[in-house]
């Protein structure tokens, strides 16, 4: 028989309930499946008492740091916070990340997580993941960390990361599977009803092609104006003559400002296009393709797997339900 293994999910004020009760879930159901108490799973709190979540609810830990705690662990995961990378992190809880993270197997986080991790400096030389949303917030505040906005979850040595919340019940059936085989981990995942291996990544769900318009306000005015006519003559030359600007007098300023290059903001307001468009399944890619000023479906399908992360057909299918053709 295996030897029984504590798992522990490190909690916070303000702390995602799915970032902790996913992981439990998985792991509880591993011990189901066989039958054993493989998994011993306990909850600790970066304060003694309960916990208030992001929800409202509130969480009892099994403890809390600088309480006694006398079971090993083997597995320590993080849980993230919708507001954690805005806010100054609790040095207590970087103290006693950087006690614990060297003793234990393997260590990760789940969503913004990472940036405990991050802060406490022991995600420094490591490729990492985390919630799309605050990837290039992560990679900025700590350069020495390579993030990988596309990745469900990722391994790099004992560290383990991943992204979005569902995204730890991705993670955690990989390390269901690292202990106790492929077929445990999948009777787990047709128990649950999720995938056993999520197609694409997690940009198919990133909505960061939508941001604002910024920059001076002759520059936002044209970001309005691609986003409302995709299917028009959108080259630089046209943009520039629409502000009275040279073409590379415009696009300096336009990369400047806005922070990519023009080219690139109209691809990708041209793809959110698309997506809403293929949302409403009420168009297929060959369809969207002419109403997002697209060549053709194939051009289409290039620029929209670039950013999205998988094809306009399979984008369709997974968010609608039906195949509906094209490419």
């Amino acid at each position: 028989m295996k030897k029984r293994k504590t798992i522990a999910i490190l909690v916070t004020p303000g702390v995602q309930l799915l970032d902790v009760s996913g992981p439990l879930d998985v792991f509880a159901e591993a011990n189901v499946q066989t039958n054993a108490d493989f998994y011993q799973l306990r909850v600790i709190g970066s304060v003694p008492g309960p916990i208030r979540s992001s929800s409202g609810v509130r969480l009892m830990p099994d403890t809390a740091i600088g309480q006694q705690f006398t079971d090993k662990i083997d597995t320590l995961l993080v849980a993230g916070a919708p507001n954690v990378s805005e806010t100054v992190l609790d040095s207590r809880v970087g103290d006693w990340l950087r006690e614990v993270a060297p003793t234990v197997r393997r260590y990760g986080s789940v969503c913004s997580g990472a940036f405990f991790l991050a802060s406490a400096g022991l995600l420094n030389g490591r490729r990492v993941t985390t919630h799309w949303a605050v990837a290039d917030r992560l990679a900025q505040a700590f350069p020495s960390i390579t993030v990988e906005p596309d990745a469900i979850h990722i391994r790099d040595g004992r560290l383990r990361t991943a992204a979005g919340v569902t995204a730890g019940l991705d993670l955690s059936l990989t390390l269901v599977e690292e202990d106790l085989g492929r077929e445990v981990a999948m009777r787990v995942a047709a128990q649950l009803v999720m995938f056993f291996k999520r197609p694409g990544g997690q940009l198919q769900f990133s909505r960061k092609g939508e941001a604002a318009p910024v920059g001076r306000s002759a520059l936002q005015e044209v970001q309005r104006w691609i986003a409302a006519n995709p299917a028009e003559d959108l080259s630089v030359k046209n943009l520039a003559h629409r502000t009275g600007l040279s073409s590379r007098h415009f696009a300096r300023l336009f990369h400047q400002e806005v922070g990519v290059a023009p080219a690139t903001w109209v691809k990708e307001a041209r793809v959110a296009t698309a997506r809403r468009l293929l949302e409403s399944g009420e168009a297929v890619p060959k369809q969207v393709a002419s109403q997002c000023g697209f060549a053709n479906a194939d051009t289409l399908r290039k620029a929209f797997a670039s950013v999205v992360g998988v094809t306009p057909a399979e984008y369709r299918k997974r968010m609608i339900g039906s195949g509906g053709g094209g490419t």
